[in-house]
């Protein structure tokens, strides 16, 4: 996934989850965040960003906050990017041989999944989540309680049920990690949960991502942590 129109900032405060206040060219501007978790770990006064400018001159804030260092780490922050680096593999056929069918934002019951693909002889849902809250080269989720999250991955397990294949893709975004775990200090429920489905038969997977100022792709998978158990399906 490529940006245009990326341009180097610093970051000064964020009044509410959708806007941030930055100071970028020796002004202070307001800036659209395109992502509403709490990312209070790495959105300090002072940190080092990369937003998008737009050129669509209706909007109301000029850019979009995409990436930020935490230290020397960039971490894309997009919650939108995520299903698209998803989408690349799947159309790469660097997840699944022989697809026939990718078919994004597909209802099951009373939820819609980011992808349903078929492939020769699969038929599978696939739920993709992104990952920003990185400790020490652990990378969690979620960084808040999500109780849609949970019921994302109720209905996964229900999915199996009826033949089809269930995934939870987990992407981290950021480079060099050392293992995902889901984040039972902040959503006890989220872990255990993801622990159920696993165990009925959901496929966990986390891939970590190269990250630069105007880029973001898919690279390899991340070690999965579920309860005292690594799980490293590919």
């Amino acid at each position: 996934m490529i940006y245009n129109n990326i341009k180097p900032a610093t970051f000064i405060s964020r009044p509410n989850r959708f806007i941030a206040n930055i100071e970028i060219g020796g002004k202070r501007e307001i800036c659209h965040v395109k992502n509403t978790g709490r990312c209070r770990e790495f959105l300090t006064e002072g940190a080092r960003v990369f937003v998008q400018e737009s050129d669509n001159m209706a909007r109301k804030t000029k850019y979009d906050l995409i990436s930020v260092y935490k230290g020397d780490r960039l971490i894309n922050m997009d919650s939108q990017v995520t299903n698209k680096v998803v989408q690349e593999w799947l159309e790469g056929g660097l997840l699944f041989e022989d697809i026939v069918l990718i078919k994004p934002e597909s209802r099951y019951k009373n939820s819609r999944f980011d992808f349903y693909v078929e492939t020769e002889k699969q038929k599978i849902y696939i739920e993709v989540k992104g990952v920003t809250l990185e400790e020490n080269g652990v990378v969690l989720f979620p960084d808040a309680p999500t109780e849609r999250g949970v019921k994302h991955l109720r209905e996964l397990a229900e999915c199996l049920k009826e033949g089809f294949e269930a995934y939870v893709i987990f992407v981290v975004q950021m480079a060099d990690v050392k293992v995902f775990k889901a984040n039972a200090r902040t959503h006890k429920a989220f872990d255990e949960t993801l622990r159920q489905a696993y165990e009925e038969g959901v496929k966990v997977m986390a891939y970590e991502c190269s990250v630069t100022p105007g880029s973001i792709t898919m690279t390899k998978p991340v070690p999965v942590l579920i309860g005292c158990e690594t799980n490293l399906e590919k």
